[in-house]
């Protein structure tokens, strides 16, 4: 049994490791955990030396979030689910493909950890799972796959969490860094107390968060769905789950170290298999899914007649239909349903294969047209004739054995037919790939696995909206300033955070900046030609405007023609001489891609004068007729091509069949015109496809499969070619036939982004990121396709802010020509930076993660000489150091702005030299200010800029304040209000009142600085309330607020100070407030105290550091709040004081401050003591000193000791306590330590509670070592202490004589002149305490005579009559007594020294 206090005190420590045997106990008794993140910890006794404090209380933090009333968090199983922290993982980082694995890892995982998750029996009887094939194609290993494990882990709930561990890394040494590992920790252990971030993070990356282990580097997550596990494993793949951590776990010192940033890199890992279990434990729920079937399983002749009859590897859609042996399945080869045993199942392991087949069904199987391939890659160029063949069709090519043959296009491995041209003949057509050998073919170079140079441009440009000029458009209202023509308050910046000191590898990353500074460099770089003066997109805005120019060109050379309807005309054949004429053209020309686009553009620019699309077609119609009539037979098949356009977009699709059909027939030479050849092929096969004509579309497939996916740069002509790659991509998947189904997705999504389908793309477009990256490119530093700027405008547009981040972060600019550029990259992530904080992008927020890529920019930008973008984006760097309080850079990006701008212009020199200035002046440096602000004036000498003039004298006097010219600073202070007032500014004015409020109030003259402030507030208070202005405002009444108080106005001093608060209220300023509330704080707990008050700002400084995410400020401030209420005094107040210490004591834990945590703990015991819950008390005590010995901080260790025993010594219950503490801890530290006065302290408290509780033979033991080691300390103070309470031992001892001995010692301690009269009023005491004892215990009426006279004489000092009194009063009751002072003549001032003086006693 337990007794109730220790249940009482496991109970308020749920989840805490305690201390000592303290933890076994709490460990061994305490209920089992089951709220989120809680976990039991070791025992601190078992920790070795080292230990973190981290590790000894990471879950008492739980606890105390808990009673702190922290929002409930999802629940889940903490231990145990995830195969235990020292499981082997398989790294996935983004050049590992997640490519779960198929069917039988789950089985070896299973028997791997036998007996954890599935019955043991079951487990043994287990079989053997076939190796996974190296692509769907091939032969897989012999045996069959048994299902029963993962089957039977579906029935018994098998759980479906997954451990994502984390490590922090070196780029280039590969190593863990572990400083960045340790801050890593310790910013997930600070969001365990608030984990809607991390939920929403996890969230955005479709997994559930069950709880963070932050001691063991891990997340804990779970999948409800298939889609969940599909999206999750792609963005593994992607490297997106690494750098969104990064984006959670690193603080903005991280993000302006750029060097370190640079070379640092979050790596994930996940158990594979287990991912893999999860997937197909959901799919077995589900009961849906396509598998491939595994040969030599079954015999299907000996099934019966419902058995399914397959080949190897043959593809089929499952059902579960019931039945525990077999699922009904349909082939996607033939379309036979039929049963399956589950043993020949070997369900794909893609997650996006199953969604794409689910999700794009077709009406009948595959063609078989096209094959799989292993190692053959795409490829170009020439190629050999391995026999002879004679084409079947006028369309195919003729050629014999070791003839050349030119491919056009590509050369794609596993299709059946190809464009080729011979080089012999000169003849285009149709190739069988079974009788050429592509050897002699090149492949398509590097970075082009699928695609070709020219292909890629189209597919990165971004839309409108979010392009190139949008963010260099948005980086020049970043950089803007308004510092020409707004006065500067004193030291005000609204958002910087200027009291924060960088740290030094802060300043170490910015070294680069120095770099920067060469204007030699900048001057040869940038020139003030037009073509150098131009925007960030001058390299790609030619090229535009070049396409434009071009188009422009085109719409005038292109004929047009006019529909005329009169019934005469229509059968004048000169009159469709024309359009018969343009259209009856052999070959390919420019002006017919509007006839054959995907935006039916020739309805606008080829014919005019129809009212509605009736009349064009009739008219299309007799021009067909009169094409027939002539025998021109490219007009005859252009315009069915045309009216077959037109009958899809009218959704008649089989008079649209008709129309191709008839234009197939009669083309006999078509390769003239391959755009026209590819536009009837697949336009036909789609409408084949759609009305479900099987037979007619795999006679088709062949070649327009060819014609689709074989011509790099071709256009698509109709929406429908959606349909046939979609089943393209099917049969692709359907025989592992990589290349292809690469190619296929990309076409894809290149459909996808021009019909602007954002959503339909999506899925495909990470599927074709996935192949570039891992499939297809075995060098990962050449990838095929970088479509990250795609991904992260699409992830945009849907919002999901941590990935479109990651997407952007991830992202190399290639230089390629139209592609996104660094200025693209950085703009970017300024926007979705502030959507993932909240906010709006502006000039008061720019987020420091941007640091790195806003240099990049600036590089990219120097190196393109556009020198207007390399000013804005020296503004922007400038304006983002100073607000992350890193001054040196915010002054060196401005001194670059300033170069920079002389040359561009006057106007922009005198702007950026004024911010120069200002950020000089932030900086504490006045002199270097005002030198440029006596050069700006000289500059506008003779000049009527009257503002401008005004903004350098108000800077220039802030300049000469700090250099201490007083007097030169009101003169320019006044200049400055002087032309405020000129023109009428009246927001200036105020600004310049105030400033000189400020100077008034620094020297001294409260009641004038009070006078210009309250004219300042006054010039606000007219003002149209913006932010900017009235958080200038704010500054004015904290500045009036403490004139007021110097002038002991404390009720007004109080009004400036809240109505400050409000304002910074007002605009959700967290910043702002927080300086009001520590003022406030100021004010009510040391200018004017009222405590209710001062608890009232303290919790509201405490939410503001929680949004600032603060967590030491956080914890200071609960530690201040917890004495204020202490201090009330009150059971509630206590109550909420132990609150307030636990929250502290929680974030000390979380930040590793082990002397903050161990006095947290102590304060906590101190506090259960004060409420009367004494069995709590103890073990608070115990802990706050475990946390000291486990980092061998003995010194700590000794002051806590002393602190635990002074609670029972000062209090009124359990004194006897405090021994243990004293004698049993803090003494033997003392001792190895050698602090003598420590010792000594201790052994006096010793000596003082053994007589409280009257031990006296106990405190004659302490008194006695008190007094050696107070002559040993050479302290006649201490020793005269020490002395004093040893004879008071020896009183309660009835050892008189010794008692006087040691009475008389403290005496011969004082010097012999007295010093105060408190001097004479302890030896009046003394020599009383003497006579008493001498007269009454010792009987000896001569001595005691003598100790009453000396007392008399100290009495007399004093001048105390009653006092005196009462000596007197003594003496009469001794017979022959001396009845005066005047028989003791000098004895107030010299001392008589007799006896042994306390001699003997040591």
């Amino acid at each position: 049994m337990i007794s109730r206090s220790w249940k009482k005190f496991l109970s308020s420590c749920k989840g805490v490791a305690v201390p000592g045997t303290l933890a076994r106990l709490a460990n061994t008794y305490a209920a089992p955990c089951t709220r989120t993140g809680a976990r039991r910890v070791p025992a601190p006794a078992a920790f070795p030396r080292g230990t973190r404090l981290g590790e000894i209380g990471a879950s008492w933090s739980r606890v105390l979030r808990e009673e702190s009333g922290a929002g409930e968090q999802s629940k889940g199983p903490c231990a145990g689910v995830c195969g235990g922290a020292g499981e082997e993982c398989d790294s996935c980082c983004p050049h590992s493909p997640m490519l779960l694995p198929p069917w039988d890892h789950p089985q070896r995982t299973a028997a791997e950890r036998r007996g954890k998750w599935w019955r043991e029996k079951t487990m043994a009887s287990g079989k053997a799972g076939a190796s996974e094939p190296s692509n769907p194609a091939t032969e897989p290993a012999e045996g069959s796959p048994d299902t029963s494990l993962v089957l039977l882990a579906v029935t018994e709930g098998f759980p479906p969490e997954i451990s994502l561990f984390f490590s922090v890394e070196s780029r280039s040494s590969r190593c863990l860094n572990s400083q960045l590992q340790e801050a890593a920790r310790k910013k997930l252990w600070a969001l365990e107390s608030d984990d809607r971030d991390v939920c929403a993070l996890f969230k955005e990356l479709s997994a559930r968060l069950v709880c963070m282990q932050a001691q063991e580097d891990r997340f804990l997550l779970t999948f409800r769905t298939l889609e969940e596990v599909w999206k999750f494993s792609t963005y593994l793949t992607l490297g997106y789950v690494g750098s969104c951590l990064e984006q959670l776990l690193f603080d903005q010192e991280y993000w302006l170290n750029c060097a370190l940033m640079e070379d640092t890199e979050i790596r994930v890992t996940v158990d594979e298999d287990r991912l893999a279990t999860i997937h197909m434990s959901l799919l077995l729920q589900e009961g849906n899914f396509f598998s491939r079937a595994v040969p030599g399983v079954w015999q299907p002749e000996q099934e019966g007649e419902e058995s399914l009859q397959l080949c190897k590897n043959e593809l089929i859609h499952v059902k579960n239909i019931g039945e525990e042996s077999k699922w009904e399945g349909m082939s996607l080869l033939t379309g036979q349903r039929g049963l399956v045993p589950v043993t020949a199942l070997d369900p794909i392991p893609h997650p996006f294969y199953q969604w794409f087949l689910k999700n794009y069904a077709v009406g009948f199987g595959i063609s078989q047209e096209i094959s799989g391939t292993t190692s053959q890659s795409i490829v170009k160029g020439r190629c050999t004739a391995t026999e002879d063949h004679r084409g079947a069709a006028w369309d195919e090519l003729s050629f014999s054995k070791g003839d050349s043959i030119e491919v056009i296009g590509f050369f794609i491995p596993g299709l059946p037919w190809f464009v080729g041209k011979s080089v012999s003949s000169g003849s285009i057509g149709f190739v069988p790939t079974r009788y050429i050998s592509p050897e002699a073919c090149e492949p398509l170079g590097k970075g082009l696995v699928f695609l070709s140079e020219e292909e890629k441009c189209p597919l990165l440009r971004i839309p409108r909206n979010g392009g190139e000029q949008h963010f260099t458009t948005l980086l020049s209202d970043l950089a803007r300033t308004d510092i020409t023509s707004v006065y500067r308050l004193d030291g005000f910046e609204p958002t910087a955070m200027l009291p924060k000191v960088p740290s030094e590898a802060v300043l170490h990353g910015c070294k680069d900046i120095q770099l920067l500074q060469s204007w030699e460099e900048i001057n040869d770089l940038a020139t003030t030609s037009t073509s150098e003066l131009s925007s960030p997109g001058s390299d790609s805005a030619p090229a535009t405007l070049e396409d434009v120019l071009l188009e422009k060109l085109d719409d005038f050379d292109d004929p047009k023609f006019f529909i005329d309807l009169n019934a005469g005309h229509m059968e004048d054949a000169d009159v469709f001489d024309p359009i018969l004429t343009f259209l009856n053209q052999d070959s390919y020309v420019p002006s017919f891609q509007s006839l054959y686009d995907l935006s039916f553009s020739f309805l606008n620019s080829t014919f005019y004068g129809f009212s509605d699309e009736d009349e064009l077609v009739l008219y299309l119609e007799t021009s067909r007729n009169w094409a027939k009539r002539t025998h021109s037979v490219w007009a005859h098949v252009r315009l069915c091509f045309l009216l077959g356009k037109l009958c899809i977009k009218k959704v008649k699709f089989s008079q649209a069949r008709v129309y191709f059909e008839e234009a197939m027939s009669i083309l006999d030479r078509g390769f003239g015109d391959l755009p026209l050849l590819a536009a009837l092929h697949v336009n036909l096969a789609s409408i084949y496809l759609k009305q479900n004509m099987k037979h007619k579309f795999s006679s088709l497939l062949g070649k327009t499969v060819a014609l689709l996916v074989c011509l790099p740069g071709r256009s698509f002509s109709s929406e429908n070619e959606l349909e046939v790659m979609m089943y393209v991509l099917r049969e692709a998947i359907a025989v592992g036939n990589a290349p292809l189904e690469a190619r296929v997705c990309f076409l894809i999504v290149k459909l996808f982004l021009q019909l602007g389908k954002n959503d339909e793309v999506l899925p495909f477009t990470e599927h074709l990121q996935c192949l570039s990256t891992t499939l297809l490119s075995p060098d990962t530093s050449s990838v095929p396709l970088d479509a990250a700027p795609i991904l992260s405008y699409l992830y945009d547009k849907k919002y999901l802010p941590n990935i479109a981040l990651a997407s952007a972060r991830l992202f190399v600019p290639s230089g390629v020509k139209g592609a996104p550029t660094p200025i693209w990259r950085a703009g970017f992530i300024l926007q979705n930076t502030s959507k993932l904080l909240g906010s709006q992008l502006e000039r008061s927020s720019i987020p420091a993660l941007a640091c790195f890529y806003l240099k990049q920019a600036l590089h990219f930008s120097c190196e393109s000489r556009a020198v207007p973008i390399q000013r804005t984006l020296c503004a922007i760097l400038s304006r983002m150091y100073l607000q992350h309080g890193v001054l040196d850079g915010a002054v060196c990006y401005a001194a670059m702005a300033v170069t920079l701008s002389r040359l561009m212009g006057e106007e922009e020199a005198f702007e950026s030299s004024l911010s120069l200035g200002w950020m000089y002046l932030l900086h504490s440096q006045p002199g270097p200010a005002a030198a440029i602000m006596w050069q700006l004036l000289r500059s506008l000498h003779g000049t009527d800029s009257v503002t401008q003039g005004g903004a350098v004298h108000n800077l220039l006097a802030i300049a000469l304040k700090g250099e201490g010219q007083v007097q030169k600073a009101a003169e320019n202070y006044l200049r400055a209000l002087h032309k405020a007032k000129e023109t009428g500014n009246k927001r200036n004015q105020a600004i310049a009142l105030a400033n000189l409020g400020q100077l008034s109030l620094s020297h001294g003259a409260s009641q004038l600085s009070e006078l210009y402030l309250l004219q300042s507030a006054q010039l606000y208070a007219e003002l149209q309330g913006s932010e900017d202005l009235e958080m200038e405002l704010v500054r004015v009444l904290l500045w009036l607020a403490q004139a007021m108080v110097n002038r002991q106005r404390m009720e007004d001093g109080k009004l400036c100070y809240e109505l400050a608060l409000v304002f910074a209220l007002k605009w959700h300023n967290v910043r702002g407030q927080l300086h009001i509330t520590e003022s406030l704080c100021h004010f009510y707990s040391k200018v004017s105290p009222n405590p209710q008050a001062s608890i009232t700002y303290h919790e509201h400084w405490v939410s503001l550091a929680q949004q600032l995410q603060d967590r030491e400020l956080e914890g200071n401030v609960w530690q201040t709040l917890s004495q204020l209420y202490e201090a009330l005094g009150t059971s509630e107040a206590l109550r909420q004081s132990l609150d307030c210490t636990k929250q502290s004591l929680r974030i000390f834990i979380d930040l590793e401050e082990t002397v903050k945590a161990a006095e947290a703990w102590l304060q906590a015991g101190r506090l259960y003591y004060l409420m009367q819950e004494d069995e709590l008390v103890e073990m608070y005590f115990q802990a706050a000193i475990q946390t000291a010995l486990k980092w061998e901080n003995f010194s700590l260790a000794m002051d806590l000791y002393e602190k635990a025993g002074d609670t029972f010594f000062n209090g009124s219950r359990n004194r006897d306590r405090a021994v243990e503490f004293y004698r049993g801890g803090a003494v033997p530290l003392a001792r190895k330590l050698k602090a003598i006065k420590t010792e000594l302290r201790l052994f006096n408290k010793l000596a003082e509670l053994q007589i409280g509780l009257q031990g006296y033979e106990k405190a004659l033991e302490f008194a006695t070592l008190a007094a050696r080691l107070s002559i040993r300390v050479g302290d006649q103070l201490q020793e005269l202490v020490a002395f004093h309470r040893l004879a008071t031992v020896y009183y309660f001892l009835h050892m008189y004589e010794m008692a006087e001995d040691c009475y008389l010692k403290t005496l011969a301690l004082r010097p012999p002149l007295l010093q105060c009269s408190g001097e004479a009023l302890y030896y009046c005491k003394v020599y009383c305490h003497l006579g008493n004892l001498t007269l009454h215990k010792l009987k000896d009426e001569q001595d005691a005579a003598a100790y009453f006279l000396l007392a008399l004489a100290a009495a007399t000092e004093l001048e105390d009559q009653e006092l005196q009194g009462l000596i007197r009063a003594k003496l009469g009751d001794i017979p022959g007594a001396l009845r005066g002072p005047e028989g003791t003549p000098g004895c107030a001032t010299y001392r008589s020294r007799w006896l042994s003086e306390g001699g003997r006693i040591v």
